[in-house]
C-alpha cells in the first residue's frame, strides 16, 4: 500500500477508519473513547471539497467541512458556492466556518464552530464565545490529533495505526486539494488544480 495522498489512499484510510472501530463524530460534544472527529479545512477549491464528501458518503463517513467566506479562491455566495454548502448538507456532513483571524462572524450557512485559518499560536487555542473553537481544549490536543497540512504528515500516515485502533479518540484534519488533485508536491499539486479549474 502506498500511503501517498490519492482518492484511492484516502478510501483506505476511510477503511481504516472502519477497522479500528471508530464512530464519526462532529463537534456538538465532547470527545469521547472511540470517537473520531473527521475535518476538512476548505482553502482552495470547493470541487474538491464536494468529490472527497460523496466518497465519504458512500462509506458511511461523516466530516465537519469547514469553509471561507474570505477565500481569494471561491466565493460562498455565488451560486456554486450555495450549491456545494446544500451538497455537503445532503451527505450528511456538518458545515463550519473556516475563519480569519480575527473576524469569526457566523451566519445561517454554518454550524457553530470555528477553524482558524492558519493560526497564530497566540490565538491557536483561545476559547469563543458561544462557538467552538475545534483547537481548544478538549478538542485539540497533540496526542489526539493528525493533520495533512503542506502535504505532509507530521507523526507519518495515521492509517496503520487507525486500523489497529491505536488512539483512544482522533481530531483528523484533511485538506481536500491534497487528495483530490495528483502531485507529490504542494507545488505539483496547486498547478494540478490550477490545470483543472481552467479546464473547467
Amino acid at each position: 500500500m502506498s500511503c501517498g495522498f490519492s482518492l484511492e489512499h484516502y478510501a483506505e484510510l476511510l477503511e481504516a477508519v472502519r477497522e479500528g472501530g471508530y464512530r464519526y463524530s462532529f463537534f456538538d460534544h465532547e470527545p469521547q473513547s472511540g470517537d473520531l472527529l473527521l475535518r476538512h479545512d476548505v482553502d482552495l477549491s470547493l470541487d474538491a471539497a464536494l468529490r472527497l464528501a460523496e466518497l465519504e458518503a458512500q462509506a458511511d463517513a461523516a466530516a465537519t467541512y469547514f469553509l471561507m467566506t474570505q477565500s481569494v479562491f471561491y466565493n460562498l455566495a455565488s451560486p456554486e458556492g450555495l450549491r456545494a454548502i446544500n451538497r455537503l448538507r445532503e451527505l450528511g456532513h456538518a458545515v463550519g466556518l473556516h475563519a480569519v483571524w480575527p473576524g469569526a462572524e457566523l451566519d445561517e450557512r454554518f454550524d457553530p464552530v470555528v477553524a482558524w485559518h492558519n493560526p497564530n499560536p497566540d490565538y491557536m487555542s483561545e476559547p469563543l464565545d458561544g462557538v467552538v473553537n475545534v483547537m481548544q481544549a478538549p478538542f485539540f490536543d497533540f496526542e489526539h490529533y493528525r493533520s495533512d497540512s503542506n502535504q505532509h504528515w507530521r507523526y507519518g500516515c495515521p492509517h496503520d495505526a487507525l486500523a489497529a485502533a491505536e488512539f483512544e479518540w482522533l481530531q483528523l484534519l484533511t485538506h481536500p486539494e491534497i487528495w483530490v488533485y495528483p502531485g507529490s508536491t504542494m507545488r505539483e499539486t496547486m498547478n494540478a488544480m490550477l490545470d483543472a479549474e481552467r479546464e473547467r
